[in-house]
């Protein structure tokens, strides 16, 4: 690279930096000055002679490119003249302000799902509107096992109001044969707004539909190429016509940010370091249709991997951790009878952001201990795998 280039000022030579595209840039203008290039990439980075515009073809935004945040930092310090003030207590303020003056006396209704983004998005609202501000929290039938119990539990000590609703039965049978992934989102979404403008109903003059949504999830849903990575369900998931309007307070920052400021609000540590948790539930870990046969075997298998994980003291060390329940089966041999039963997949990965993430390097010795224990202690599984992809290529969730 150019080091004489401001973009790449007190950069290392050699960095690594990050690629996830099929496509190559094979020229320029003329007036297109070539600052940086790799081994397989002639083209990698470009500016517009005598003019402030920049082109790179790789991810400075993302943590595996090493150097990426001083290259962003060059860009916005030193070329727009951005100001580093931004902090988790600034952000309170700014955004407790903002909420107070967009919603002003209105009512207001969120959407909980028990994670660390709507636990924070509640108590920035709460500290914003006080009692205008109502709760739902949806056990859609596909939560965790002992989930619905143990969330409510954990609200108690915020001091918001939350109304929980079992709402399992509707959503199962509406989910009933689809397999299709994009599907399953969109009727969750669906069903999540049903839900939440009949409760606002109850409560009446309810304007306002608050959710946790953040930039990952905006970026996941739209597409620029007019294909969509998935549909997140407060984003993309959410049906055109909702007589609620819309209220996201977090929807410019990431995970790692979210937390700062829960940190910063005095939130429990359990609740601000609990692993993103994807807002369809298990509907989208188990692989085609959904049955509550299904939903049992996952939720059960799904419990033996997360406590393991805390028991072995791993817990923290991995981002976001799952079990995925295949749409396959296979031969195996129990005492001294041949099963044909069901394949779960082990998934962890360790990530800043979400946006890229690696597949996590676990003891064998916990892998082998988690295996047997599903396979002993769950009916219906007789072998277990461990996936081993990044993202990207591979997503987080396999659906």
């Amino acid at each position: 690279f150019c080091k004489e280039n401001i973009l790449f000022k007190s950069i290392k030579e050699n960095t690594q930096i990050w690629m996830s595209h099929g496509d190559t840039i094979t020229s320029v203008p003329a007036n297109f000055k070539v600052i940086a290039s790799t081994d397989k990439v002639a083209i990698a980075a470009y500016q517009i002679e005598n003019e402030c515009v920049w082109g790179v073809q790789f991810h400075p935004e993302v943590f595996h490119t090493e150097e990426g945040t001083q290259m962003l930092r060059n860009f916005a310090v030193d070329v727009c003249g951005c100001k580093q003030d931004w902090s988790p207590a600034s952000f309170i303020e700014t955004t407790v302000t903002q909420l107070k003056e967009q919603l002003g006396n209105d009512k207001v209704i969120l959407g909980l799902s028990g994670g660390v983004d709507s636990s924070v998005t509640a108590v920035l609202l709460h500290k914003a509107i006080g009692e205008n501000l109502t709760c739902i929290f949806v056990d859609h039938g596909m939560l965790r096992k002992n989930e619905f119990r143990n969330v409510m539990n954990d609200y108690k000590c915020l001091g918001l109001h939350v109304i929980g609703v079992d709402a399992s039965v509707k959503f199962i049978k509406e989910l009933e044969g689809v397999s299709e992934p994009e599907n399953k989102r969109k009727i969750i979404g669906k069903g999540f707004i049903d839900i939440f403008e009949e409760e606002a109903h109850k409560i009446k003059d309810v304007k306002w539909l608050a959710q946790g949504t953040i930039y990952p999830d905006c970026i996941e849903s739209f597409s620029f190429t007019g294909t969509v990575i998935k549909s997140h369900h407060n984003v993309g998931g959410l049906p055109e016509k909702m007589k609620l309007k819309l209220c996201e307070p977090l929807r410019l920052l990431f995970k790692d940010e979210v937390r700062r400021v829960g940190r910063k609000l005095g939130m429990p540590e359990h609740l601000i370091a609990r692993h993103p948790f994807p807002g369809p539930g298990l509907a989208i870990r188990i692989l085609g249709d959904i049955t509550a046969e299904k939903i049992h075997i996952l939720q059960e298998a799904d419990d033996i991997f997360i406590q393991g994980l805390r028991s072995w003291g791993l817990y923290d060390q991995v981002w976001q951790a799952g079990v995925i329940l295949l749409s396959v089966q296979s031969v195996g041999v129990m005492g001294d009878e041949r099963t044909y039963e069901k394949v779960v997949a082990l998934r962890a990965v360790t990530s800043t952001d979400a946006m890229t993430a690696d597949w996590a390097h676990l003891p064998y010795d916990f892998l082998e201990k988690i295996s047997n224990d599903i396979i002993n202690k769950v009916k219906g599984v007789n072998r277990v795998t461990y996936d081993i992809s990044s993202k990207p290529p591979a997503t987080i969730e396999w659906e």
